[in-house]
C-alpha cells in the first residue's frame, strides 16, 4: 500500500519508500532524529533496504532493553554486538553466491526483486530494463576509452592520448566505476503512457534552437561544445568610453559586430552542425550559423554538458581560439527536436558508445512520476552495487534466519559469561525480518518461523517466506535473491547505530536565553538550561 503525504508548502508525496516517507516527518527525539538518519544513509547507500534497516536496528534497541534491565552494562553489550556483527558477515559471505554481472538474466533477476514491493512492479519488465541498460551505459572499466571525463574543475577534456585527470565514468588501477548520479539522468514529462519510457542513447535536453531557421534533424551531425559567450566580449569592470566625432562611435559597433563575426567564422572553419553552449549567443551569431546552415543550442546546464561530451565523444572548449579538429564531437547518430506535450526537448540520439545516458519517463501526473523516478533510482543503485559486489544471498527472510540459527550455533559453542544474554538478543532480533513478513501475508508467526528454524537447523539456509502465501518456500526454487552487499549494509548499519545508542546515557538540551542582557550570562540562572 502507498502512503500519501502531505508537506508544509501544500503539495502531496505519494509513495511506500521507507526513507522518502521518513525524509517528511518531523520528530523531535534525537535518538530518533538518529535512526532517520539510518534510513538515509541505506537509501544512498544501496538504493534498497531502507525499511530492514529501521525495523532491524528498533527490534535489536528493543531487545537490548531487557539486557539493561539485567544491570549488564553498555560496554559488555556492546562488546558482544561487536562480536555478533563479525559473526553475522561471515555467515552472509559463506552463504552468498555468485552472479554473472554480463548475464541479463540474472541481473534482471535481482533488480526485479529490489522493485517487488514497489509501486512500478506492474512495470517490472520494463523499469528493470530501463535501469540495468542505464547502468550498463555509465559503466566503465576502460581508461583509454573514455572520452569527455571530467577533471576537478568542472571542464570537461578528452583522456585519449596523455590528456587531463579523468573521473566519473573512467576507473584507475582497475577499479570500475558506475557514477549514476552524474551521468544517467532521468528526465519526467508528464502525459502519455508509462510503456512508452525509454533509456534515450544519449542525451536529451528541454532546450529548442535558437533560431527558426536552423535545422531540427541532422543525420551523423559534427558537434562542436563551447563553455564560452558567442557575443561581444564586455569589459570585467565598468568602461567608459568618450566619442569626439559621431564616425566614432559608428566604428566602435562595427568592431563588436567584427568581433562577433570573427568568432561564428572561427567555429565555421571546423565544418559544424550543431553548436551548444553554456553561455548566450547573440543574434548576430545567430545569423551567420543560420546562412551557413549550422543549428545553435545556448544556455546548457554544465552537467548537461558534460554529459554530451561522453555521449558525442566531444570537448568542451572555454576559448573558441582553442578549438582543434580533435574536440569535433562525432559519435552522435541522429540530433532532432522533438515537442512533447507543451515542451520542445533537443533530443542527442543513437550515439556510438556513450558513457552518459537520459531516462525518459512518461506517465499520467508528476506525482507518479515522481514515485517512478524514485523506485528506478533504487533499481539503478541495486544493479550498480552488484557490478561492484556481484554475491546474491537468498530474499524472503532467509538470510536473517540464517544469520539468526548461525548466532544460536555460535553462543552455545563459545560465548560464555555476561556476553550470552546480548548475544541471544542479536539472534533474536534477526527473526523480525521473516515475522513481518509472515504477520503481512496474514500467516501463523510462531508456526511458520518454528517450521523456518527447523529447515535452517538442519543445513537448509536457502528457505525462506513466501510474501504472498506467508508459507515457507526454498528461495531456490522460488527464484528470489537478493544482493548480498544491501543486506551486509543493513547489517552494520542497524548494529552501530545500536552500538551509539547504548553508548548514551543522557539527553542534554540546551536552551537559548532572550539575549535581553546583552547577551552575558546572568549570575543566578546560568546561560544555559538543562532538561531531559
Amino acid at each position: 500500500m502507498l502512503k500519501m503525504i502531505l508537506d508544509p508548502m501544500g503539495g502531496i508525496l505519494l509513495t511506500n519508500d521507507g526513507n522518502a516517507i521518513l525524509r517528511e516527518i518531523d520528530v523531535a527525539h534525537p535518538a530518533a532524529k538518529n535512526m532517520i538518519e539510518l534510513s538515509r544513509t541505506q537509501d544512498e547507500e544501496c538504493g534498497d533496504g531502507t525499511t530492514s534497516v529501521i525495523i532491524l536496528a528498533g527490534e535489536i534497541l528493543a531487545q537490548s532493553l531487557s539486557q539493561l534491565e539485567r544491570d549488564i552494562h553498555p560496554v559488555v553489550i556492546i562488546s558482544a554486538y561487536t562480536k555478533a556483527l563479525k559473526e553475522a558477515l561471515s555467515i552472509i559471505n559463506r552463504i552468498s553466491i555468485p552472479v554473472d554481472t554480463s548475464s541479463d538474466e540474472d541481473m534482471l533477476k535481482l533488480i526485479r526483486t529490489s522493485i517487488g514491493t514497489k509501486f512500478v512492479v506492474r512495470w517490472s519488465d520494463l523499469m528493470c530494463k530501463l535501469a540495468l541498460q542505464a547502468v550498463r551505459v555509465v559503466a566503465s572499466d576502460e581508461v583509454s576509452g573514455v572520452v569527455g571525463a571530467s577533471n576537478g574543475s568542472g571542464a570537461t577534456w578528452a583522456s585519449g592520448g596523455g590528456g587531463g585527470p579523468t573521473t566519473g565514468a573512467a576507473t584507475s588501477g582497475g577499479v570500475k566505476s558506475v557514477d549514476i548520479k552524474r551521468y544517467a539522468r532521468v528526465e519526467k514529462v508528464p502525459g502519455g503512457e508509462i510503456e512508452q519510457s525509454r533509456v534515450v542513447s544519449g542525451v536529451m535536453l528541454n532546450k529548442d534552437i535558437t533560431h527558426p531557421g536552423m535545422r531540427r534533424r541532422i543525420r551523423n551531425p559534427r558537434i562542436v561544445l563551447l563553455d564560452c559567450p558567442l557575443e561581444y566580449k564586455k569589459g570585467e569592470s565598468q568602461t567608459n568610453m568618450e566619442f569626439s566625432k559621431e564616425t566614432d562611435w559608428a566604428r566602435a559597433q562595427e568592431v563588436e559586430e567584427e568581433q562577433v563575426v570573427k568568432m561564428a567564422e572561427r567555429i565555421l572553419e571546423f565544418k559544424p552542425d550543431l553548436v551548444i553552449t553554456e553561455k548566450g549567443v547573440s543574434d548576430l551569431a545567430q545569423h551567420v550559423f543560420t546562412k551557413h546552415n549550422v543549428s545553435a543550442i545556448r544556455r546548457v546546464r554544465k552537467s548537461d554538458n558534460n554529459r554530451i561530451a561522453l555521449a558525442v565523444g566531444a570537448t568542451i572548449v572555454n576559448r573558441v581560439e582553442d578549438l582543434r579538429e580533435s574536440d569535433i564531437g562525432t559519435k552522435c547518430g541522429l540530433f532532432h527536436i522533438e515537442k512533447i506535450g507543451d515542451e520542445y526537448f533537443t533530443f542527442l540520439d543513437e550515439c556510438m558508445h556513450p558513457k552518459a545516458c537520459t531516462i525518459l519517463l512518461r506517465g499520467p501526473s508528476k506525482d507518479i512520476l515522481n514515485e517512478i523516478e524514485r523506485n528506478l533510482w533504487d533499481a539503478m543503485s541495486v544493479a550498480r552495487n552488484v557490478v561492484f559486489h556481484p554475491h546474491l544471498v537468498p530474499g524472503g527472510g532467509a538470510t536473517e534466519m540464517a544469520v539468526s540459527v548461525g548466532l544460536e550455533q555460535m553462543r552455545a559453542r563459545s560465548v560464555v559469561g555476561m556476553e550470552v544474554g546480548p548475544f541471544r538478543a542479536v539472534a533474536e532480533a534477526m527473526e523480525v525480518v521473516p515475522r513481518t513478513l509472515v504477520q503481512n501475508a496474514g500467516g501463523n508467526a510462531i508456526r511458520v518461523l518454528t517450521e523456518l528454524r527447523a529447515k535452517h537447523a538442519n543445513g537448509d539456509y536457502t528457505w525462506g517466506v513466501d510474501g504472498e502465501t506467508g508459507k515457507v518456500v526454498d528461495m531456490k526454487e522460488y527464484g528470489l535473491f537478493e544482493s548480498a552487499s544491501v543486506k551486509i549494509q543493513t547489517l552494520k548499519t542497524a548494529i552501530e547505530a545500536a552500538r551509539m545508542l547504548l553508548r548514551v546515557d543522557d539527553v542534554v538540551q540546551a536552551v537559548r536565553k532572550d539575549g535581553q542582557d546583552g547577551g552575558g550570562a546572568s549570575g543566578g540562572a546560568g546561560g544555559e538550561e538543562m532538561g531531559e
